[in-house]
């Protein structure tokens, strides 16, 4: 695998309190990972502009808001967030069929009012703080298939789960950690290669990076640990 097919499938957990310290991660970042994650933290302390000012850095945006209210007040959120440029959006499976679609529809109709490519709307199933559920993972996976999502968030180890009913699945694969890492507050973790070689299209880091005394030489030294994979 190329270094330039590895920096498309790796999304930087951007979870800082400003947005300076941001773009500051960013652009030191950049030259390895393409996606940036900008969670509930970043996304209230910067505002939607940091979108823009991330893709100026030519990465995307993976927007970790987990959208769940009543289908009405998340389809009109979607549409508003699919007008300010984002690539990933994500929305509680949880939330029902109802709910996925009115987020769907919304997300797309927001990037086409505005001239931007169609997001990826993606279901959040069982997360990867949380034990194994094979059977609500399977059943969440299956509604968000029917209700128009394009992939789940999921953990490396639901991906064969999930392409078993939803095989041509996007799948976000958060709960990433280096081998010599700790787990911190997730249950199920993987290492970057064991998450790729599981089909992860997209797998998120976070701490074993940015928390590093060398962000930099950390992100480097994971992209050399996937330079044998196919």
């Amino acid at each position: 695998m190329g270094d330039r097919d590895v920096r498309g499938r790796l999304a930087i957990a951007l979870d800082v309190d400003s947005a300076q310290a941001a773009l500051d991660l960013a652009k030191n970042l950049t030259p390895h990972f393409g996606v940036a994650k900008v969670g509930y933290e970043l996304y209230a302390a910067a505002g939607p502009q940091i979108v823009g000012q991330l893709r100026d850095l030519e990465m995307s945006v993976f927007l970790d808001l987990k959208l769940h209210d009543i289908p009405t007040t998340v389809g009109k959120g979607a549409r508003v967030l699919g007008r300010i440029g984002i690539s990933y959006l994500n929305f509680h499976a949880s939330g029902g069929e109802a709910m996925l679609r009115a987020g769907v529809d919304g997300l797309s109709a927001g990037a086409d009012e505005a001239g931007h490519p169609a997001p990826v709307p993606l279901a959040v199933t069982v997360l990867t703080s949380d034990p194994p559920d094979m059977t609500r993972l399977r059943s969440l996976s299956v509604m968000a298939r029917e209700a128009g999502c394009a992939g789940v968030v999921c953990a490396a180890t639901d991906i064969s789960d999930v392409r078993a009913v939803f095989p041509a699945a996007v799948t976000m694969v958060p709960g990433i950690r280096m081998a010599e890492s700790g787990r911190d507050d997730q249950v199920r973790v993987a290492t970057p290669s064991e998450a790729l070689a599981a089909g992860a299209d997209v797998i998120v880091v976070g701490r074993s990076v940015t928390a590093a005394d060398d962000p930099s030489a950390a992100a480097a030294a994971l992209v050399a640990s996937l330079s044998g994979l196919g």
